[in-house]
């Protein structure tokens, strides 16, 4: 069987220690300026740990975001958790870095998207029909960075 790299694989590892060490300083020395995240994660994921009613009102994904109020922001080489505030009421999060499927600041126009063997089967049959007529993105949206369109077909 012949060796190949798998630069996909490489690819989530690299920008999972990018929002690792994003955090990490985040929670060492806050938000800089205008800086705010938008995290997406699959709150299916086995070592998601949310109270039962986010869960209950977001039982596939959820989103949230790093702003104003949040308080220990801690970071480890797995995942992160936060405590948010919903409603008045605060709740701890914990989120492992593969449960996140993107960040996004748009404060500079970045982001991140982590595509799944599910998105991709999804994309082969939406590929079909694809015609390349994407809107272009509104002004001041961040882009998100897929890697599909660098990958070999």
């Amino acid at each position: 069987m012949a060796r190949s790299i798998d630069y996909g694989n490489l690819m989530h590892r690299a920008m999972r220690s990018l929002i690792q060490s994003v955090l990490e300083d985040v929670g060492a020395n806050g938000l800089p300026g205008a800086h705010h995240f938008f995290i997406t994660f699959d709150t299916t994921h086995p070592d998601v740990a949310i109270a039962d009613w986010l869960k209950a009102r977001y039982p596939n994904e959820m989103t949230i975001v790093i702003q104003h109020w949040f308080e220990n922001l801690d970071v480890t080489d797995d995942g992160f958790s936060v405590t948010l505030n919903f409603g008045n009421q605060p709740e701890p999060l914990i989120i492992p870095f593969d449960a996140v499927r993107t960040f996004v600041d748009p404060s500079v126009e970045f982001g991140l998207r982590f595509e799944s063997h599910s998105d991709d089967d999804e994309d082969e049959d939406d590929d079909q029909d694809d015609d390349d007529d994407e809107d272009p993105p509104p002004h001041g949206a961040a882009e998100v960075v897929s890697l599909d369109k660098f990958r070999k077909q």
